[in-house]
């Protein structure tokens, strides 16, 4: 790509912001040629594209020797170099999310029913279940989720983005969706109902978005180590326990994900009007 020539890894550290900016871009385009070239089913082949795109970016910012070349590792220290990397992705996922959500709300139902049926799809029968027990059934199909993530960071460095953009494309196109149909129901602004939605959402939504964005540096990370590193050297060993703690850091954050999802399926009211005003029994 040329893209990634222009700036360096340490210009993304420093302004993550622009990782929006890439986001935004390469699904845009990544939208345009999969239309053009595959129009029948452009939803998945769009998101393959955008993750090829971000790819070249993504390896620039992975650096194993952040944790070696210090006289004394710490885990402080670890995270604080973590912060940049997450906060990358994290613009990333936000580029995408309102990407797809802005082209879910905007396009003619019939379009984006059509551009977006695969992740429409994955939601079918999905919003409406508001039982507390779906906390395990949540949790454990995630926890298979993130472990994809890290697996395939692991062996295709900073592959795990698929899964990271693939969230976001799935909820972008939902809650866009759902703003749209409800309005349709009713007098109410899109853009305004997708605000609400927004609210009653983002903590969970973007708690299980940063669990996999960590399983992805830290398999991403791992992959760089045992690349540059000797497998049994000191220095392997202090990278594989510092992105095994990253590992379960997100196993953590996707837990506490689940129970805010959990409780906001069961007790949050706003966002249960809006999905019975969207799809009325």
């Amino acid at each position: 790509m040329v893209f990634e020539e222009l700036y360096s890894a340490e210009f993304l550290h420093r302004h993550p912001g622009y990782g929006f900016l890439l986001g935004v871009g390469y699904t845009i385009l990544g939208l345009f040629i999969a239309i053009m070239m595959f129009p029948k089913d452009p939803a998945l082949i769009a998101l393959g594209i955008t993750c090829l795109f971000l790819m070249p970016s993504l390896s620039k910012l992975t650096n194993s020797d952040e944790i070696t070349s210090q006289r004394k590792p710490s885990v402080k220290q670890f995270f604080t170099d973590v912060l940049p990397h997450a906060k990358v992705y994290a613009s990333i996922f936000f580029g995408i999310f309102f990407t797809f959500a802005f082209f879910a709300i905007m396009l003619p139902s019939l379009a984006s029913g059509h551009l977006f049926q695969t992740q429409l799809a994955v939601a079918t029968g999905q919003a409406a279940n508001f039982s507390p027990s779906l906390f395990w059934e949540l949790f454990t199909w995630n926890l298979q989720v993130l472990g994809m993530s890290f697996l395939l960071s692991l062996v295709a460095g900073n592959g795990g983005i698929i899964f990271v953009a693939w969230n976001a494309s799935v909820w972008g196109t939902v809650f866009g969706n759902l703003a749209k149909t409800a309005a349709l129901q009713s007098t109410l602004n899109p853009i305004i109902l997708f605000v609400l939605i927004i609210i009653s959402v983002f903590p969970h939504t973007f708690m299980e978005g940063l669990s996999y964005m960590l399983s992805a540096i830290s398999g991403s990370s791992l992959s760089d180590g045992i690349v540059k590193q000797k497998l049994m050297s000191k220095e392997m060993t202090t990278i594989l326990k510092y992105n095994l703690l990253l590992l379960l850091v997100g196993i953590g954050v996707l837990a506490i994900g689940m129970m805010i999802e959990t409780y906001v399926l069961g007790n949050f009211d706003l966002y249960r009007k809006i999905i019975n005003l969207a799809f009325p029994r």
